[in-house]
């Protein structure tokens, strides 16, 4: 049996992206959903539909990454007080490089949204890290433009921000060498940790720790390893002891 044009554009539409549910799983609502779909269009498909009116995401991967970088940067400002500039540029990178787009985007499962051409998808586009990082950008860019940069700020503190304050990043901050050498600079003493406390089930524990210097205790943290932990008490310690500097 052969299908009409109507019936072909029906079944199209059946296979299209379900951008309503993405937009349950992150309680916002596009106001004009067609630029919710052109974050999610590559160039690939749009080489592959020339005869329909579809534009592919680059310029909003282009405004995005300039959104996101603005509002991790606001963020990481206003967080960390006493970090360098180059502290914080170092972080912000971590943040915004593809590894972490690519984590990002595939928590929301962007991957299986993105309309893609038939080459594409036969050599595996659809978990090409840098096709997910630029279509995350491009959400972004997408958000900025419906609804604003408030809005944004809202949706990162849902999905971004909560790693930063886990300690996703710590690995980067580092603080423990900061305040070894801190301390070693100036010598003044000995640095010391220990665990206060260990709460919750194996699969979920939380540890308290303290960092002292010469005996005295300069910060206490909290995080799901004693690692992350340590890393939190002696971040608490280096404003500790940077105020006391000033």
């Amino acid at each position: 049996m052969r299908w009409n044009g109507k019936e072909k554009e029906v079944n199209h539409r059946r296979k299209e992206p379900q951008f309503k549910e993405l937009q349950q799983l992150i309680g916002i609502v596009f106001q004009n959903e067609k630029l919710l779909r052109h974050a999610f269009t590559h160039s690939s498909y749009v080489n592959e539909h020339r005869k329909k009116p579809f534009e592919d995401n680059e310029r909003l991967e282009f405004l995005g990454d300039a959104v996101l970088e603005l509002t991790v940067s606001q963020f990481l400002f206003k967080k960390y007080p006493t970090m360098t500039e180059g502290e914080l540029t170092k972080l912000r990178a971590a943040i915004v490089c593809e590894p972490s787009l690519v984590t990002f985007a595939n928590e929301l499962g962007f991957g299986k949204l993105i309309l893609l051409g038939k080459g594409e998808e036969m050599t595996g586009g659809r978990e090409r890290p840098a096709l997910l990082a630029d279509v995350f950008e491009a959400f972004i860019g997408a958000l900025y433009l419906d609804q604003g940069i408030e809005t944004v700020i809202g949706f990162l503190e849902k999905t971004v921000f909560p790693k930063i304050n886990a300690g996703a990043f710590s690995h980067v901050m580092d603080f423990k060498s900061q305040l070894q050498e801190l301390v070693q600079r100036d010598s003044t003493g000995v640095i010391e940790y220990c665990v206060l406390q260990e709460k919750g089930p194996a699969h979920n524990k939380e540890f308290v720790s303290k960092v002292t210097l010469n005996g005295e205790e300069l910060g206490i943290g909290t995080g799901r390893s004693k690692k992350e932990a340590e890393q939190h008490a002696a971040q608490m310690a280096l404003s500790v002891l940077k105020t006391k500097a000033t």
